[in-house]
């Protein structure tokens, strides 16, 4: 089975990092395609054999990429076409069908409910994304929560499927050396309390709640945020008027898997934490929040699908806080008084292993070559807003 897979951009992201983590445990050829931004994620599918194209994709209204993506998937004789990401979905799907694949999947990775990427979810955007996944055989959802969103947008329910992100748990393992080696490197000392957040340096995200929060806290506390993102200056700026500057650590974007890049990796970092701080009160499945249960932490959140269907047990040191400073702050406190935990991975980590994700995942590519999409009139004419 040869399977193409189409992606918005490859930068350091989860949905990206997902896609190379999955493709390392899909026993089929894969190859993959990127629309923009060829970035770290993509020099670390070349590390793994997976050969990546770059369409060069100047904009979302550049139609001209259209064609070129359909000659090479119709080039390239692939059995399907996997999208992923809002743009690579549109025009992924398009581009697929005129190359004549009628098996087409595309997983929704980030669909909020007000948002999608980022992308506030107006008429036009919601209007674009059914015009594209009537032209697919299966939408793949990463929650639940995200396959409820999908129905209530009008996406019939046999062609939507649910197959959770995977984490790989043996690297996210607790590792005492690497948490002093990653301290060492961020310049924490050993006795801090390091309150970890994980993501995008996006307004979505509301980091600027563990800023405030941080004002509240004592002066053994530091923020140590993982992740790039164009709201980082204004969280700098947060952090000075609020006295904490000092106690903030901005590592930058961090790879899941090793890359050749500098420094520790995402592992690590988790490692080098106390506890996580998830604050996003609107999340698709929740990423960092299994990763961090797989490294032993406790973890405060505000939104988190991919427990919500799990029992208390699978995760009990995994509490739900209101997205506000106040309440994190009282939350990271009890944290920091009850002391640190044996750092046991959770069991809700493990519900959510990669080699399980991967095995779901060809079950659909199987159905999908089974049972291809009648092949629709494509439309004449497509533009993002």
């Amino acid at each position: 089975m040869r399977v193409l897979h189409i992606i918005t951009g490859l930068n350091v992201g989860g949905a990206e990092q997902q896609l190379r983590l999955l493709l390392r445990h899909l026993p089929v050829e894969c190859e993959v395609v990127t629309l923009t931004d060829p970035g770290p994620v993509a020099d670390g599918l070349a590390a793994d054999g997976v050969r990546v194209t770059h369409l060069g994709m100047r904009g979302n209204r550049d139609l001209s990429a259209l064609p070129r993506l359909t000659g090479i998937i119709r080039r390239g004789r692939y059995d399907v076409v996997h999208t992923h990401l809002y743009r690579a979905c549109l025009y992924g799907r398009i581009a697929a069908r005129l190359a004549g694949v009628p098996a087409v999947v595309a997983t929704e990775h980030s669909l909020g409910d007000t948002q999608t990427e980022g992308r506030p979810l107006t008429t036009g955007v919601r209007a674009l994304y059914l015009l594209g996944e009537r032209l697919g055989r299966t939408t793949v959802a990463v929650s639940p929560a995200v396959a409820a969103r999908l129905a209530r947008w009008g996406v019939p329910e046999p062609r939507i499927t649910v197959v959770p992100g995977g984490i790989d748990l043996a690297r996210f393992a607790f590792d005492p050396s690497a948490r002093r080696r990653a301290r060492t490197e961020l310049g924490l000392d050993e006795g801090a309390f390091v309150i970890g957040g994980i993501g995008r340096l996006v307004p979505g995200k509301r980091f600027d709640v563990l800023v405030h929060a941080l004002a509240g806290l004592p002066a053994d506390c530091r923020l140590l945020l993982v992740g790039g993102g164009p709201q980082e200056g204004a969280l700098r700026r947060a952090a000075h008027r609020a006295g904490v500057a000092d106690r903030v650590v901005f590592a930058g974007e961090r790879p899941y898997l090793p890359d050749g890049s500098p420094g520790a990796g995402l592992p690590a970092l988790t490692s080098a934490m106390d506890v996580l701080a998830a604050p996003s009160p609107e999340e698709a499945f929740g990423l960092a929040v299994v990763e961090a249960l797989a490294a032993g932490l406790p973890v405060r959140y505000t939104s988190c699908p991919a427990l919500e269907d799990l029992p208390f047990e699978a995760a009990p040191d995994a509490l739900r806080v209101p997205c506000e400073p106040g309440a994190y702050a009282r939350a990271l406190a009890g944290v920091r008084a009850a002391g640190p935990g044996p750092r046991a991975p959770a069991g809700a980590a493990r519900h959510y292993c990669i080699t399980r994700s991967a095995a779901r995942l060809l079950n659909v590519y199987a159905a999908a070559l089974a049972h291809p999409s009648p092949t629709p009139r494509p439309p004449q004419k497509a533009v993002l807003s």
